[in-house]
């Protein structure tokens, strides 16, 4: 008789190396319908199988003498039966959840390998900025560095590259705090991508849950992928930069029930994925991608909290954004506020000390859309900041929803006792067109990506200001780009955490490309050949914001005080009506931030906002005797105001046509 498996740690799933051997772990529900499990060691020579013991359906064993570097995997032993939602097949060989390594082998195979996770982080410290002084930047580990001329070629489309000085000085000159980084765990290209000869560039296509994406790795895939995660992370920290990963824990990479069995599936099918009641052979979908883990689930559920528990202490991340976030409360089925998830990432010591942002959303249900719901402790992207500001700057009747965005959508927030920090305001993400081309196309242009431009959200906010696609007119070129820093402006001067989409600071276009997510090519790189003066007028926007005490509230304005803490007025000078909050013909709007005398040296903020295509003369508010300083002015490339630009309460203002301008006075002491 073959000896019996010596036993591994059923506590600790995946495969862990303690200097003399390894020992595996994995969840499959084979055992239940008269399975077993299989561990699968591989190297140059053939596979070599080794069972393993079973406690509560955690199969597991140790190997003397396997080493980092090892090769592995599992078969699963069980019925074949879609009816049943049973898909056990040992003939193929199964990748562990829990791999931290995952070695590409193939364009859809990859090799899991036993992993050496120690790395001195010496002084590494979390820069943990609060929310209401944090600026993100949305950005591609690839995407921003490919093409950046400063970075050593052999580190471009790296983690290594992220971390290079020319990279983490242009972040800390913009003066944003943390990077948001598109999907970083290991993902896979669809197989219809394949077939068109693209790839899945911005990977929300998860299959490895631990895993560094080995293609970003510039010290190779045999476990190099850590370290040069973990040392990007380490220079991000240094230069006092949050580093925020989103993340995919709706879905999986092995798609619709007849692709190819990679992973979960063949493990566990029934357990992991949501399966219609009517038919177990087919998938519930509330992702739009065939495929929905089930969050309902504590085997589901502890995935993902053991994953998210590994990247915050291994590898010393300082957050997650959670992609379609509203499918991991779906615990039955419908989104539940009181879902097991929301509890556990509370409770968690590890998970509920970082940012936790969520995409509150997900598709394909009457209750998909959750804005504003999510509990205490979160933060949202809002989008209906989004698409009220772009509103007002394409000339929609929206002023009263801008100043309620403006605010800090306490509509939103204040019912769950949240403040407007809960709020992430962005005008742009990689979801939708770049700001470029936001104000250049007036619809979407997704030829390149094979699906006769039927994918993609019809962006119905975008604006072309007179000729659809580039011109060289220099009448709309001007408008175009004064828009460009509008919108920009009033992102930077509303309350809430304000995120920035990387390369937009750059002028960076797709062609009009709203669905860029398999352009891994120059459509989606950064090009930093250009300077461009918008460049600057980030900079002095953001600067704007980090200096004023006024911009950065962490309680909801509320018009009352003396002075009031806000007050809105209209383009004759005149605290705003009923009539005029009202009126859809509104395009100017005023507001006065106090600032408070107990936050030495603090400033009174006066901020103009005209979106139509006429000058506006505005009178100026404010305290008596007040003398502002105009410090920006969307009018000049760079938003440096003219050197004479002071004004005095009671002064009359020229407004240009599509302007913002900002003016800051002293608040007075005593």
């Amino acid at each position: 008789m073959p000896a019996p498996p010596l036993p591994g740690d059923p506590y600790r799933l995946g495969a862990h190396w303690d200097g003399s051997g390894t020992s595996f772990a994995v969840y499959s529900s084979a055992g239940a319908y008269g399975g077993s499990v299989e561990l699968c060691l591989l190297d140059e020579v053939g596979e070599r199988r080794v069972p393993m013991a079973v406690d509560c359906d955690i199969w597991h064993t140790y190997v003397p003498g396997a080493r980092p570097g090892q090769g592995y995997g599992y078969r699963a032993h069980g019925p074949f039966a879609p009816g049943r939602g049973l898909r056990f097949d040992p003939t193929r060989l199964l990748l562990d959840p829990y791999a931290r390594v995952l070695k590409p082998t193939g364009t859809r195979t990859l090799l899991p390998l036993v992993a050496d996770t120690a790395y001195d982080w010496g002084d590494d410290r979390p820069p943990r900025h609060p929310w209401s002084r944090t600026i993100l930047y949305e950005t591609h580990v690839k995407g921003m560095t490919a093409q950046h001329p400063e970075v050593p070629p052999a580190l471009r489309g790296t983690y290594a590259g992220l971390a290079h000085p020319a990279v983490t000085e242009h972040l800390t000159r913009l003066g944003v705090t943390a990077v948001e980084l598109m999907p970083v765990h290991h993902f896979l290209s669809e197989p219809f991508l394949l077939d068109r000869d693209l790839a899945n560039y911005w990977g929300y296509a998860t299959i490895g849950f631990f895993a560094p994406h080995a293609a970003y790795s510039s010290a190779g895939h045999e476990g190099g992928q850590i370290t040069d995660f973990k040392r990007m992370v380490k220079a991000l920290h240094s230069a006092g930069l949050e580093v925020i990963l989103d993340v995919v824990y709706n879905h999986t990479a092995e798609g619709p029930p007849d692709d190819p069995t990679l992973c979960f599936r063949g493990l566990a099918n029934e357990i992991y994925y949501r399966l219609d009641p009517a038919d177990p052979s087919r998938y519930l979908d509330t992702t739009g991608t065939r495929n929905t883990l089930n969050a309902g689930r504590p085997e589901v559920l502890r995935l993902i909290m053991d994953s998210l528990r590994y990247w915050v202490t291994e590898m010393h991340v300082d957050g997650f954004r959670f992609d379609l976030a509203a499918t991991l409360a779906r615990q039955y089925g419908y989104v539940d506020r009181l879902a097991a998830f929301f509890d556990l990432l509370y409770q968690d010591p590890v998970v509920g000390r970082v940012k936790l942002i969520a995409e509150p959303w997900d598709v394909g249900a009457p209750d998909s859309y959750q804005v504003g719901r999510f509990p205490p402790g979160w933060n949202e992207w809002n989008d209906r900041y989004r698409d009220t500001v772009r509103d007002f700057w394409r000339g929609r009747p929206a002023v009263g929803d801008l100043a309620s965005r403006i605010a800090g959508s306490a509509d939103l927030y204040a019912p769950e006792r949240r403040g407007p920090d809960a709020s992430i305001n962005f005008a742009t993400c990689h979801d939708g067109m770049t700001l470029t081309d936001l104000v250049t196309y007036a619809r979407k242009h997704n030829e390149a990506n094979g699906e006769q431009n039927r994918d993609g959200t019809d962006d119905n906010r975008s604006a072309n200001y007179g000729v659809e696609g580039p011109t060289k007119d220099p009448a709309i070129v001007s408008v175009r780009e004064r828009q460009r820093r509008n919108i920009l402006a009033t992102l930077l001067l509303s309350q809430g955490c304000t995120m920035l989409y990387g390369g937009d600071e750059l002028g960076r276009t797709q062609g009009g490309n709203n669905n860029a997510y398999c352009q891994d090519n120059a459509t989606s790189w950064y090009d930093w050949s250009t300077p461009t003066p918008l460049t600057d007028f980030v900079r002095r926007a953001v600067a704007l914001q980090r200096v004023h005490p006024a911009l950065q509230r962490t309680t909801f304005l509320t018009g009352t005080g003396n002075p009031p803490d806000i007050t809105w007025y209209d383009r004759d000078g005149q605290p705003m009506s009923v009539a005029r909050w009202q009126d859809p013909a509104t395009r100017f709007l005023a507001f006065l931030l106090a600032g408070d005398r107990a936050a030495e040296p603090d400033t009174d903020v006066l901020v103009l906002l005209n979106s139509g295509a006429d000058a506006v003369e505005f009178p100026v508010p404010g305290r008596a005797g007040a003398v502002y300083e105009v410090v920006l002015d969307t009018t000049a490339a760079d938003g440096a105001p003219a050197a004479s630009a002071a004004l005095k309460a009671g002064d009359v203002c020229t407004v240009p046509a599509r302007t913002v301008m900002v003016a800051t006075a002293e608040v007075p002491g005593g």
